[in-house]
């Protein structure tokens, strides 16, 4: 039986579905003080963090979830989420039956399992498109391409998942780079360098390169490139701003670059990306 407790801070919202697979977006409010409650799988699950972050611990270990990364969790398997370094996180939860991902599975050259040995895939820019197309579908309920994306996210999970399995990360570590996310998504929108973060966080340059890495999956820059190029995906979709303030708004000081990265990020310029997925007004 569910925790009322838990249920109070968990507000889940279907957006699609269909034979062997849905989606649901799943937005929790919990923060430090509150309890960690068991929770397992009953399908298997690929969600897609767009906001805040969290830990995440089953029996395959413990991660770190910040935006833009996928978390992995397979069928059955209980699973505890914690709120340490701050408070309520939004994801757009895929859920699968065994069955479609091992079809899934046969139409992938050099995929030849359906589990997942690591619990997350960072924020790469090969999956900039289905955080996309995630945030997209919130946004549009039953959007038509919706089990396109789905299938979309089932085979990027088990592509990416099979690489390799992330080194162990100390729970200190965890923490600090927790702060570091926190900071970094409080201030994506102004001039932001390695020193800086640094700083704040009292530690090294290098240090805080390495362990960045090591925890998210990235390095600092490349995370805020990202999510500022994602911030402005979503702007683009929304807002009727021109390109070019949208570039500012978001932290670009150079048109053209930004017009370079958005591309290489999603495959389309600024343009064409907001005449293909602008909500209808």
């Amino acid at each position: 039986m569910a925790d009322l407790g838990k249920v109070d801070l968990t507000t889940v919202r279907p957006l699609a579905s269909g034979d062997g697979w849905r989606v649901r977006e799943i937005v929790c409010r919990s923060g430090p003080k509150d309890p960690v409650f068991e929770e397992q799988h009953a399908w298997v699950s690929v969600s897609a963090v767009l906001a805040g972050s969290f830990s995440y611990r089953s029996r395959g270990g413990r991660v770190l979830l910040t935006p833009g990364a996928l978390l992995l969790g397979e069928q059955g398997a209980s699973f505890c989420c914690g709120h340490e370094h701050g408070v309520g996180d939004r994801c757009v939860a895929f859920s699968f039956d065994p069955a479609l991902m091992e079809e899934v599975a046969r139409d992938l050259s050099g995929v030849a399992r359906t589990d997942f040995p690591a619990h997350r895939l960072p924020p790469l820019q090969r999956l900039a498109p289905l955080i996309a197309g995630a945030q997209s579908l919130t946004e549009q309920p039953g959007l038509c391409g919706a089990e396109e994306l789905a299938l979309r996210m089932a085979g990027a999970a088990l592509s990416g998942v099979h690489e390799g399995r992330a080194r162990p990360i100390t729970a200190h570590e965890e923490r600090r780079m927790g702060d570091a996310v926190r900071w970094m998504e409080a201030h994506l929108e102004e001039p932001l360098s390695l020193g800086m973060l640094a700083e704040e966080l009292g530690m090294g340059r290098h240090h805080l390169l390495r362990t960045f890495r090591k925890v998210v999956g990235e390095s600092p820059y490349s995370y805020i490139l990202g999510r500022r190029l994602t911030l402005a995906a979503e702007r683009l979709r929304t807002d009727d701003a021109r390109i070019a303030d949208v570039a500012f708004a978001c932290g670009f000081g150079d048109l053209s670059e930004f017009v370079r990265r958005f591309r290489a990020r999603f495959g389309v310029t600024p343009s064409e990306y907001r005449k293909s997925t602008a909500l209808p007004r």
